[in-house]
């Protein structure tokens, strides 16, 4: 609706704030507003409320400076603003604001200060369609209207009028920050289907109605993965053709389809991450039903076949070097707007019985001499993340490199630290993702935490492992986003009965600064539905 495209980013910049909990309101007085250039005025200056941690703006500055009628009236003490048809209504003290027909919860009531009614920069950065920057050392907000020069997306195809589709910027932060889906190809789960093996344009037009579907919806941004199993969906001379575009690995489909997936997703101001799949061989155990050019017949030396499915063995630097390489063929060869990982390092699942084995890497390549496996396997990936960071960042600078780890590092149980959670499965323990030292050294540009669980799930609570990871950013330049669940809708796990669960979670998500957006797992969840999810996202972008 054109309301919330105006009313948008007081808001985002509270997601970009540097404060902490016990700031005075008085610390903020010398923060200064620039909108397109010029300073604004005002006789109240921006503040941060004390205990909530929320950062409060005049009124004033919205009805004075971005076109917008406001009536105040001081027997309900009810502020009411209208612009383009839409109207906003304010109450102090309430918690919720009304938006046309929507009744939306506010983190923080409208207040009064020095005679000025002030409302929460949050509110109003997710409700404006304004770009937000933030300048720490000159405590500067910079805010650009939607009458600014839109900025340009690398790859963006012609033909397009400016301003008919949405123009993200290539690092995400539009107005209602990332908004992402995940793609997956491996077993042709999200695209392409079974039935498009060997045809073309049947693939095409698969993918345009799959963006069509969940740009739609308010995604601004897909990851896809472009390597499910040490394959790939483009054209290389490392990896084999994966087999999920015609049936057979090593087939060339007739055509280039990373290329084809990019242009169509640039084309509709949308960003396309690769994704890949770094250290799965094959969904499968048998190597000799894999083409010869494939790792697994390439290089047997590196391979651990572990639960009926064949791993590149992270110990080994060689393979990590292989893995890295062929990741590097897609930055240097397309037009992608980041890099993504996802959480498979390590294979979970080790018993006593059935065991990953890598003893004899752990014997060759323990240059650190390193006591403890669990802390060499850590320290595999910890190379691997760092070198290949380094590798994307020189290659390809406007780039973003991230990394979707398991949702809970650490147990509080095993680790203090930790979060207050009881996961069976933790990324530290039992995947050797040790993303707190990512995140500290900033080795990656934004983590996101499959955060797969409800808010009711009392084991592994959706809220405390959000507030977790945003503890883990802050202070650093290290993005978070959350990855959600909207394939556990409709299932019998704790709090999945209603689409209103994701809706909450988002809600939640705009009470914690450090997030900066949303990745949903995956298209094809999203394209379903599931009770009645659509509408709620839409309603809740504005689309």
């Amino acid at each position: 609706m054109k309301f919330r495209k105006w009313f948008i980013p007081f808001l985002v910049l509270l997601f970009l704030w540097p404060y902490s909990g016990n700031t005075p309101a008085a610390a903020s007085s010398d923060i200064r507003i620039i909108l397109d250039g010029v300073e604004l005025s005002s006789d109240t200056s921006p503040y941060i409320k004390p205990g909530a941690n929320v950062t409060m703006v005049p009124l004033r500055v919205i009805s004075e400076n971005l076109g917008a009628q406001v009536a105040w009236s001081q027997t309900d003490k009810k502020a009411t603003i209208q612009k383009d048809g839409s109207t906003i209504v304010l109450t102090v003290g309430d918690s919720t604001v009304q938006v046309d027909s929507s009744a939306i919860r506010l983190e923080a009531s409208v207040e009064i200060s020095s005679g000025r009614t002030m409302v929460p920069l949050r509110f109003v950065s997710e409700q404006l369609g304004i770009a937000v920057d933030w300048n720490g050392q000159t405590r500067t907000i910079s805010l650009t209207s939607g009458s600014a020069e839109e900025p340009s997306v690398p790859g963006t195809g012609g033909g397009v009028p400016q301003g008919e589709v949405p123009q993200p910027p290539a690092s995400g932060d539009t107005a209602n920050g990332l908004r992402g889906v995940w793609v997956s190809t491996v077993s042709n789960l999200d695209w392409p289907s079974k039935s498009s093996y060997g045809k073309v344009e049947a693939q095409k037009a698969e993918y345009v109605q799959l963006l069509d579907e969940v740009q739609a919806m308010g995604m601004n941004a897909v990851f896809v993965q472009v390597r499910p199993s040490a394959d790939a969906i483009y054209p290389s001379s490392l990896v084999p053709w994966t087999s999920y575009l015609t049936g057979t690995a090593g087939k060339d489909p007739g055509y280039d389809p990373l290329q084809f997936l990019i242009e169509e997703t640039h084309r509709r101001g949308m960003e396309f991450h690769a994704w890949f799949n770094p250290f799965r061989a094959s969904t499968g155990g048998d190597a000799s039903k894999l083409p010869a050019n494939h790792v697994a017949n390439l290089h047997p030396e590196w391979i651990v076949k572990f639960d009926g499915k064949l791993y590149i063995n992270p110990g080994i630097p060689e393979a990590r070097d292989q893995v890295i390489h062929a990741i590097m063929e897609v930055v240097n060869g397309y037009d992608i707007d980041g890099v993504h990982l996802d959480d498979y390092f390590y294979p979970t699942g080790e018993t006593t019985s059935k065991i990953f084995a890598d003893d004899a890497a752990f014997k060759a390549y323990n240059v650190k001499k390193i006591a403890n496996k669990g802390d060499w396997r850590r320290d595999n990936i910890n190379q691997f993340v760092q070198k290949l960071g380094q590798s994307v960042a020189q290659a390809k600078p406007s780039a973003s490199y991230g990394i979707s780890p398991y949702g809970v590092w650490r147990n509080k149980s095993n680790d203090l630290t930790g979060s207050d959670t009881k996961a069976s499965v933790t990324a530290y323990d039992s995947t050797y993702a040790d993303v707190r030292t990512w995140i500290k050294h900033e080795w990656i540009d934004y983590v996101a935490p499959q955060i797969y669980w409800s808010m009711t799930r009392k084991e592994v609570r959706y809220d405390l492992l959000a507030d977790w990871w945003a503890s883990e950013v802050r202070g650093t330049n290290v993005k978070l986003y959350i990855g959600h669940a909207p394939y556990k809708l409709g299932t019998p796990e704790i709090g999945w009965s209603s689409a209103q669960e994701i809706i909450d979670q988002l809600n939640y998500n705009r009470q914690v600064p450090e997030i900066s957006g949303s990745i949903f797992f995956s298209a094809k969840d999203l394209r379903k539905n599931p009770l009645g999810l659509i509408p709620l996202l839409q309603s809740y972008y504005g689309m």
